[in-house]
This record gives structure tokens, sequence and C-alpha cells, in this order.
């Protein structure tokens, strides 16, 4: 048996919270985790639309049900299946959005932010490390690194932005070992970056959130 992939048309989404004007001048896009849907991840962010933040979501390409054959529907970036095109197909996704959003400020400076929640941080930093945008801050937020990111490789381009690595002190998903590992090969590697911990669990406490946004 062999296995032949195409490449065919295919129709993503993407949500916006806030409006691009003038008086714009924060973008950040946010990738959501596992099984969750970008319309509903997006409310999140709602503290930050203050009229000069604009507020991106990318979903997933793969929507499924989340129990069953119907009701809740959800949407994940990868498997383990095909993973590599599966890779391939949302950075280029997510290079469009990226994009699309810019052409709305033409010349226009604006600080670009990029968030990526639980699985959503291991599909912004592959992003990040194969299409290299132009950012200034990123925020791993209750996620782990993907084992294919080459920190050492790629220490200069990610030391061009600001990196916060954001976890809950009780996250039910990783583990305190697991943590210190992560920050000990950005350490290794010669990657800058600010550790936040907060009382709470696998979320994003919107308390928490301003906080950091108050330092951008």
């Amino acid at each position: 048996m062999k296995q032949k992939n195409i490449v065919v048309p295919k129709t993503a989404r993407y949500f916006i919270l806030g409006e691009s004007t003038e008086q714009t001048k924060q973008v950040w896009i946010v990738c959501h985790g596992y099984a969750q849907l970008a319309s509903y991840f997006i409310k999140n962010f709602e503290p930050l639309n203050d009229g000069k933040t604009l507020i991106v979501a990318p979903e997933g390409l793969h929507r499924f049900y989340w129990q069953g054959f119907s009701g809740r529907v959800v949407a994940s970036w990868m498997t383990k299946e095909d993973r590599l095109e599966d890779i391939k197909d949302y950075c280029n996704f997510l290079d469009l959005v990226y994009q699309d959003v810019l052409d709305l400020f033409k010349d226009k400076q604006v600080k670009i932010n990029v968030f990526g929640f639980s699985q959503g941080s291991a599909t912004v930093l592959r992003w990040l490390t194969i299409k290299k945008p132009t950012i200034h801050h990123l925020f791993l937020w209750g996620g782990t690194f993907p084992s294919d990111i080459n920190f050492e490789m790629e220490k200069t381009y990610f030391n061009t932005f600001k990196m916060y690595f954001v976890m809950g002190t009780n996250d039910e998903y990783i583990t305190p070992a697991e943590v210190e590992e992560q920050e000990a090969i950005l350490r290794k590697n010669e990657v800058s970056f600010e550790s936040v911990r907060f009382d709470g669990k696998h979320e994003i406490p919107s308390s928490v959130l301003m906080e950091l946004a108050k330092k951008l």
C-alpha cells in the first residue's frame, strides 16, 4: 500500500474581537487548546478589548464531536496521524491569518503578541520556528514544548521578542517537574524568558492576563 497526499482548497476560519482603527496599538493572535473552539476561546480575552487592541483567534483545522456523533463540536490542531502534513497545514494557515491581519494596518506600526494555550503552545512554537514572523511578545500558557523545536539552533530568532512562560501552580495536566524541565531547556539554550506562576489550574484567569498585559 502506498500513501499519496494532495493539497486541496479548504475554508478555514478565525474570529476577531475589537476593531482595527487608527487607535489600534496592539494585535493579539491567540491559539486555543485541544478540544476548544476559537469563538468560545476568544472570550477569555474580552478584558483586553479597550479600543486600542485587536484580538484574533484562529481555529484548528480539525473539528469533531466531543462525545458521540452529535452535540458539542470542538477543534484541534493536529493528532499523531500524518502529523507532519498537519503541522505544515496549520503553519501555512496561521501565516495567512497573520498576513491578513497585518494588511488591515498597512504602514501603521502595531505590536504583535502571540498567545498559545495548552496544545496551542506547541502550535504557535512550530509556526514561529518554521515561518519566523515578526512579533513582539510570546505567551506560552499552560502548555509544554514539542520535542521537535531546536531552541539551540533557533535561539537568535527566539530572542528577538519577549517570551512569557505562564503556568498555574495546580495545573492538572502538567507537573511541577515538567515545568522545571521546560524552563531548564530554555536556560540551557540561552533563550530569554520570564517565568510566571499563578494560583490556579489549567485556565486563563483574567486578572493574571491583565497584569501581564500591563507590562507590554
